[in-house]
């Protein structure tokens, strides 16, 4: 039995001796190809929710289109082994796509990893300029509210989550992967809600969701578990302000603390 990303299974179980049977809510997880212009691009494992900001945000933190303006989403596609998201792009996008797909390609036959493959994972990342300033108050409260907005994990536990802060409120999306949660807040984001926020994460910190971020022009990220090495480095050079172990009243701040306002 399917429920807006949750499946129902029956379970036992088992508590201090005593066992019982049980329907628990599973959170959803489902092959997810992503197609630009009828060629197949990448497939990700899934929650097959709010699909259209998937396909746009990780059109966008990929850097296969430069803006919302370039993506068409088209239909997506189920059956039994998935879904797949039909996107168009222009063609000089597209062009640029599967010249990369070639470089990864050629890069993968060799005996050692090649540089071509090693410029295809670290590829660059815009520097993020905005002048904004967050209270360290704000932020908490933020962290507070993510567990409140995430109708999937509440019922499953077994879901991240991506949110921004902003003066009006807080918009999550949830996906059973952290970066795929990241991606569909990227796509919601490009649909002209308020920019002046931050990110809060439900996971670490690592250089991908740092690069997603910095992608998207987010300036303040913020995550309730540790970072990387990666994404601290990441982080200073891109200008975005890093904050982890964000827990309770404490919180870690590693790049650019002068966003803060401590009072």
């Amino acid at each position: 039995m399917k429920k807006s990303g949750l499946i129902q299974y029956k379970a036992i179980r088992i508590d201090r001796g005593e066992h019982g049977n049980f329907n628990d809510q599973v959170i959803e997880e489902t092959p997810v190809a992503m197609s630009y212009n009828g060629v197949s691009h990448a497939v990700m494992m899934a929650t097959p929710e709010d699909l259209e900001d998937f396909a746009l945000g990780f059109s966008l933190s990929e850097g296969i289109v430069e803006s919302a303006g370039q993506f068409s989403f088209v239909q997506a596609l189920r059956s039994d082994q998935g879904l797949c998201l039909e996107m168009a792009v222009p063609q000089a996008r597209f062009e640029l796509l599967g010249e990369r797909q070639r470089n990864i390609t050629a890069a993968s036959a060799c005996g050692m990893c090649g540089v071509e493959s090693l410029q295809a994972a670290l590829r660059p990342a815009p520097k993020v300029t905005l002048q904004q300033h967050v209270e360290v108050d704000s932020i908490l409260r933020g962290v507070r509210a993510l567990s409140d907005c995430q109708p999937l994990n509440q019922q499953s536990g077994g879901v991240h989550a991506a949110a921004f802060v902003h003066r009006d409120g807080v918009l999550v999306r949830e996906d059973v992967g952290r970066h795929n949660a990241l991606d569909k807040l990227i796509g919601a984001l490009a649909k002209e809600i308020p920019r002046e926020g931050f990110l809060v994460l439900s996971s670490r910190a690592s250089y991908e969701l740092v690069h997603k971020a910095a992608m998207a022009g987010i300036g303040v990220v913020v995550a309730i578990s540790a970072p990387t090495s990666m994404a601290i480095n990441l982080a200073g050079t891109c200008g975005i302000t890093l904050i982890c172990f964000a827990r309770g009243e404490q919180m870690n701040v590693y790049t650019h603390p002068e966003r803060l306002v401590m009072a």
